[in-house]
């Protein structure tokens, strides 16, 4: 099987953290014998480069053959369907498909490709779109794996006596509410001053576990996610998390010892930062998601790959007999 990935977010020398995880699930497909390709349209550096992505798709096919096209993020499914030579898989990240205006256009691309795969129940529900398909993006349990706190710590230079708080992304990013994140952190310190944030944007996508595990709790408090990729992380650490519920986190944190949810009021966070701070180990996070290890996720991304390739050749012979019924 040969596929062509189409991205607008993938990794590159001056933003290493962009789109880590489409570059790794093409790792993760990769490894299970997909022939893969990749196109990235930079659409951060330039807004015209998506349109600059068309003729280069149709350049790209006009040199290559494959089986089919799984674009990520609408941008790049309205790029992929400007094709029908070739199938197409979309998959929805974000909240964009119910937040902001680009839900718009994820409305009118949705229907318009072969199959289309969601990272969360909740983002099915509010697409209202009973055909996708839900398959959360895969962790790297190799490379997010337990490590003492106090060996991470004296890798980073990090206080060994601080209660470290960690936040991490694009703190840029309105949705995400970094104020809220600092205004509870203030709060918390004010009842122990041990109490710090570490703040871990930018930065290469291999340095992050050994952050996670020099900290003591992860916290997110964004308006809206998909499946965000640090809480599955952090679970992958065995890292405690404090979580407002938001996309799939109620599924990967919820009975999890150790683990907390709050509401975007910064004292309810503070309290919750409280508990969370005070669990006496780590948690079996781990355990509680390895069906969200790489390998089982690019399994059930090929399962759909294969399913739409077999209603590909149900539609070309149930062409072909239409055009030799006509015939005789």
């Amino acid at each position: 099987m040969r596929v062509l990935v189409l991205t607008n977010m993938y990794p590159t020398p001056s933003m290493p953290w962009l789109g880590t995880f489409v570059r790794d699930q093409v790792e993760a497909l990769r490894r299970e014998g997909v022939e893969v390709d990749v196109l990235f349209v930079h659409g951060k550096k330039s807004k015209i480069n998506y349109f600059l992505g068309i003729p280069r798709l149709w350049a790209r096919l006009a040199t290559c053959r494959y089986d089919l096209i799984h674009a990520h993020y609408h941008y790049a499914g309205i790029i992929a369907r400007m094709q029908f030579l070739y199938p197409v898989v979309l998959t929805h990240h974000g909240p964009e498909v119910f937040m902001t205006k680009e839900r718009f256009s994820c409305r009118i691309i949705t229907p318009l490709v072969d199959r289309v795969i969601l990272v969360s129940q909740e983002q099915k529900k509010k697409l209202k779109f009973e055909k996708a398909v839900v398959i959360p993006c895969g962790v790297d349990f190799d490379l997010f794996s337990p490590m003492p706190r106090d060996e991470a710590r004296r890798k980073l230079g990090l206080s060994p006596d601080k209660k470290l708080v960690i936040w991490a992304g694009d703190h840029s990013r309105p949705e995400k509410r970094f104020e809220i994140v600092e205004a509870a952190v203030t709060l918390a310190k004010k009842k122990d001053q041990a109490t710090e944030l570490i703040l871990v944007s930018g930065k290469p996508h291999d340095v992050v576990p050994l952050y996670m595990n020099a900290c003591d709790v992860l916290l997110l408090v964004s308006d809206g996610e998909g499946s965000p990729m640090v809480i599955k992380e952090a679970m992958a650490c065995n890292l405690p998390v404090v979580s407002v519920p938001v996309g799939d986190v109620p599924e990967v944190i919820g009975g999890t010892d150790g683990c907390y949810f709050c509401s975007q009021d910064p004292s309810d966070v503070a309290e919750k930062l409280a508990f969370a701070l005070s669990y006496p180990r780590r948690t079996n996070g781990r355990k509680q998601i390895e069906h969200m290890e790489q390998g089982v996720i690019a399994r059930r991304i090929i399962a759909v790959y294969e399913e739409v390739l077999r209603e590909k050749k149900r539609r070309v012979r149930a062409s072909s007999m239409t055009k030799t019924a006509r015939l005789d």
